[in-house]
């Protein structure tokens, strides 16, 4: 019997059955439209801290030597130093001293006559003389346009110092916003979806006070000086013109109920008009990543129906310190008005995020400095309200007017603050204990703690109180009980749980441990403070605001319309038009939506050919795809290892056929060639590329007299004292390339037919890379390097790209404070030191299927051309800000993109010594088989030879075992052809020439 096919009728009665099962099924869970808006307090922060005892160990040197800025506010309150009471006046076109005078210049800039011009890519300073007239407490403000123009988009980030030295160390990291707009209307696609728009910097000049970069003070930061002359220097990379630097008198803004007992006494009138601003439809935003989202919920404007449609704003792309953004409007008439906004706050349970509010660039009293947002699991109309419920009034007069927002971190970094003093004292319980026990826990010895260590247990129990107070405090700060509280309380019974058998207590090591690391891990979350927007109303304050939530009616049309939507194949690979050049991309949604923009800008206008690109969700599709016969032209974004996968099996085709490849292999380091090699062809071409560097902490390098590691032996020199304070080295642990190609071992002969591990420099890189943690002691498992080198504990250590991108995008905290440099390396008997190291990369491809070859591989030249990488990633990093820097494989195109100058350098100079693994028939089992072996030496003892002889037989059994499927060796072994794979023994000198 035939299936007769799902025709449109019958999927619009099966529709409406699903809906009607949910409907009923769910009908206690669907929210009244009546509901109370969700009421939201204002926080004071600074009654966050009470309670809390600091704890200092004498012994053991902290990685900063500034204080913070809280506990030096506070000494300054106790001393009684009072508010300046006049101004002071920089002009910024006369600077004392300067760094380099080819950087800075005086002139013109954008109407304004007379200022400095600081253009400069790399690290520099100016320095400017400051005659105080009286001692006192200075607000700091400047008068800044940023500098338009060669792919600028990071913030002006200073490290500022006064006579020599940081106040506090906040003045490390001082931070001025560009502005930007999303650039014309919002277009659509041919599928009917919209399209994202670039952001365009319309940066003018302005006078802004400073704050520090991590937001952690809703208040500009407050300088003190004593009467007569001080030197202030800026210290920065990003370029901006200066008109004067201005330290006034600091004023705060007064409590809401003091400024509203001043409000004009004729402020009613006969507007009653509400005011609906589209949230994504913003004036400015101070950041490039902060974007539009699509939203299908029934209420929210415009509605999607069905089709990406950007109708809301913020989200998770609203989660970083001091992010702002602004929108305009106009009042008719002057009065008191109420504002309320459709808001969605559900990223993480119960946690609140906090924002500070402006209105026309101040905030209009306390309680807005750091305003919160209650999580709520739906969409919700949060009315901007006292405790009470009763709506904070605004006298707005006639005009136009600004409302704005901007992320703080004022009320959870108190918490921070704690959460680190409290890491400090457990560091140091633990490393007492070690010291005791010897790292050994004897179960048959016996132990008296308060002779052994008589200080152990008032120490835990400052521990466990002050877990209580940060458990009050973050009950307080987010306005209920949430996973973060409950953890900080939890860890304090534990601790308790420990005093109660103190003699036992060094049989428990590890539990201590756990616990730091557990309220370590909470301070990721507590930064995270998402806020999605949808509306904003500006009403009258006798006017009612709309209704802010979808009605019973609206929600059961929407799950109608959300769930026949989701038969809609508009976006399935299956729908492919044989008139298109078809690519599928495996990245994210941002990635293909910018390709096929500038696809259809650029490629198809210059070569006639329609490129249709489609997201790729799973290399896996691929495979599959292969077996329906369906497989596109091109596919980018595929790892370095599937290429080969699918050659060998006559799945995509030999670039090096293309007459003019020759051409392209000159532009790529042989290095990243090697893991697309197979049977004398080249499979792939490389697209992105990671890079292996090594990230240290200035600060804390100087503070511990410790040099940049040129070589290996240098780091084994480091390790003792960096172990001393309990610090270490970070390398990963499933890192080996580095070790192999260092010291002139291989992973396959030539031939490719055997894994050349089993020479003596083979088993000389495996002893060298298992020593790093039996010998020297560095950590096996590390959750987040990350998180280690932002708190200090791991304050050196080799990783990739990524690591780069998160301490350039979500670390301003440590703006000058750390480097790069060339990785370790090995000492060659001609006295040059080997680097090699790999990195991984992403490649394209061309199908061997695929009936457009020569089109496809025209597309795949101009994909990786400088030109349309350097605006491919240009476009990225205007979108979705740094985080999205595009580490594109083209090294022309990447010394175009703005890096920082003394930072790029560093990195093509590792490019040379890029170099990744081949991928022979049965390669997989290397990477597989080495893990193996370093678990057997590393983790259970056994001898290194040992276990790499194992593997050795491992490896070399597969690879015979797949050469012998795919026709190069023959059932007894016997070689019918050879793989022949390059040999690349000299680093790549193409790259020198970009070396600045």
């Amino acid at each position: 019997m035939s299936i007769p096919p799902f025709h449109s009728r019958s999927k619009r009665i099966a529709v409406i059955l699903i809906a009607v099962v949910f409907i009923i099924s769910g009908w206690g869970l669907w929210k009244s439209n009546d509901a109370k808006p969700v009421q939201a307090a204002s926080i004071d922060p600074e009654r966050l801290a009470a309670g809390f005892q600091s704890w200092t160990d004498p012994d053991l040197q902290q990685p900063d030597i500034e204080p913070y800025y809280a506990d030096v506010l506070k000494g300054w309150r106790e001393q009684g130093i009072a508010a300046a009471k006049r101004e002071v006046v920089i002009d910024a076109s006369k600077p004392k001293r300067q760094s380099d005078e080819t950087q800075f210049r005086t002139g013109a800039y954008e109407g304004e006559s007379d200022v400095l011009i600081w253009e400069t890519t790399d690290t520099s300073w100016v320095e400017y003389e400051l005659a105080i007239p009286a001692d006192g407490l200075y607000e700091m403000q400047v008068t800044y346009h940023p500098l338009l123009g060669k792919g600028w988009t990071r913030p002006i980030v200073w490290d500022a110092k006064v006579d020599g030295k940081r106040p506090y160390r906040e003045t490390s990291s001082l931070t001025l916003f560009r502005e930007w707009r999303d650039k014309g209307e919002v277009r659509t696609n041919e599928d009917g979806d919209q399209i994202r728009p670039t952001s365009i910097d319309i940066s003018t000049w302005r006078t802004k006070p400073v704050f520090d970069s991590g937001a952690a003070y809703a208040e500009p930061l407050l300088w003190h000086f004593k009467k007569g002359t001080h030197i202030l220097r800026l210290e920065g990379f990003e370029p901006v013109a200066l008109k004067d630097i201005r330290f006034v008198p600091p004023v705060s803004p007064a409590p809401y109920a003091e400024v509203a007992a001043h409000y004009p006494v004729s402020s009613g009138g006969s507007n009653r008009e509400v005011l609906t601003l589209q949230a994504e439809q913003m004036t400015f935003k101070n950041d490039p990543s902060i974007q539009m989202f699509s939203d299908r919920d029934p209420r929210t404007v415009p509605l999607a129906k069905g089709r990406i449609t950007y109708n809301t704003v913020g989200g998770v792309r609203w989660d970083w310190p001091l992010q702002e953004i602004a929108w305009s409007f106009e009042v008719k008439e002057s009065g008191l008005y109420k504002v309320a906004l459709r808001t969605e706050q559900n990223r993480f349970a119960q946690k609140a995020s906090f924002r500070t509010i402006m209105m026309d660039g101040k905030v209009p009293f306390k309680e807005f400095l750091a305003y919160r947002f209650p999580y709520d699991a739906d969409w919700t109309g949060t009315v901007l309200q006292d405790e009470h419920g009763e709506p904070y009034e605004l006298y707005l007069e006639k005009g136009t007017h600004t409302l704005s927002m901007a992320l703080t971190h004022s009320t959870v970094s108190p918490i921070v603050r704690g959460i680190e003093n409290l890491s400090f004292l457990l560091q140091a319980i633990k490393r007492d204990l070690l010291s005791l026990t010897g790292g050994q826990k004897d179960m048959n010895r016996t132990w008296d703690i308060e002779r052994d260590l008589p200080d152990l247990t008032e120490r835990l129990r400052i521990a466990a109180a002050n877990l209580k107070v940060l458990s009050e405090a973050m009950e307080q700060a987010n306005g209920r009980e949430d996973s973060t509280s409950e953890g900080f309380l939890t860890s304090a019974k534990d601790i308790e749980a420990l005093l109660n058998t103190a003699d036992e207590i060094p049989y428990h090591l590890d539990e201590i441990g756990s616990i730091e690391e557990k309220i370590n891990n909470f301070v990721v979350n507590l930064y995270k403070q998402p806020l999605l927007l949808d509306e904003i109303y500006i009403a009258p304050s006798s006017a009612e605001f709309p209704k802010m939530t979808a009605n019973l009616g609206e929600e059961i049309i929407g799950i109608f319309n959300n769930f026949a939507e989701s038969f809609d194949t508009r976006d399935s690979l299956s729908d492919m038009d044989d008139k298109e050049l078809n690519v599928w991309v495996q990245r994210g949604r941002d990635y293909v939506t910018q390709l096929q923009e500038i696809s259809d800008e650029l490629f198809t206008p210059e070569t006639g050919i329609r490129v249709k690109v489609n997201l790729l969700p799973n290399p896996q599709l691929l495979v599959m795809s292969n077996a329906a016969n369906l497989q596109p032209d091109v596919a980018l974004g595929l790892s370095q290892d599937l290429p080969v996968d699918y050659a060998i099996r006559g799945s995509v085709h030999d670039l090096s056929q293309f007459p003019d490849f020759g051409d392209i292999y000159d532009r790529f380091s042989p290095g990243s060639w090697l893991p697309v090699y197979y049977d004398k062809g080249y499979y792939a071409v490389p697209e992105t590329q990671s890079f292996q560097v090594l990230y240290y902490r200035k600060d804390i390098l100087r503070q511990l007299e410790l040099e940049i590691p040129d070589t290996w032996e240098d780091v084994y020199e480091m390790l003792p004292t960096l172990q001393q304070y309990d610090k270490n080295f970070y390398v990963n642990p499933g890192e080996f390339i580095p070790y192999i190609y260092q010291n002139g071992a291989d992973f396959f002969t030539p031939d490719g037919f055997r894994t050349a591990l089993d020479a003596p420099e083979g088993f000389k890189a495996f002893k060298q890379w298992t020593n790093l943690f039996n010998t020297y002691a560095i950590e096996r498992e590390v959750p987040s390097f990350y998180q280690h080198f932002r708190s200090g504990a791991m304050p050196i250590g080799i990783s990739d790209y990524n690591m780069y991108v998160q301490l350039a995008a979500a670390a301003p905290e440590l703006n000058g404070r750390w480097g790069i440099a060339v990785i370790p390396g090995k000492k060659q008997p001609d006295g040059t030191i080997s680097r090699w190291a790999g990195g991984m990369q992403t490649t394209g491809v061309i199908f061997e299927a695929s009936n457009k070859k020569d089109e496809a591989w025209t597309f795949l030249k101009w994909w990786i051309s400088v030109e349309t990488q350097e605006r491919y990633g240009a476009d990225l990093e205007s979108i979705n800000g740094v985080s999205f820097r595009w580490n594109t494989a083209n090294v022309e195109a990447f010394v175009r993109l703005p890096w920082k100058k003394e930072d790029a350098n560093v990195i093509l100079q590792q490019w040379r010594w890029y170099k990744d693994k081949a991928n022979p028939p049965g390669g997989y089992f290397m990477g597989r088989e080495l893990g193996n072996a370093w678990v057997r030496a590393v983790v259970d003892g056994m001898n290194y030879r040992s276990s790499l002889e194992q593997a050795i037989v491992d490896i070399n059994r597969e690879l015979r075992r797949k050469q012998q499927e795919f026709g190069f060796l023959d059932e007894n072994g016997q070689p019918l052809k050879s793989l022949e794979y390059p040999i690349i023994d000299k680093p790549w000198e193409g790259v020198s020439g970009y070396v600045k």
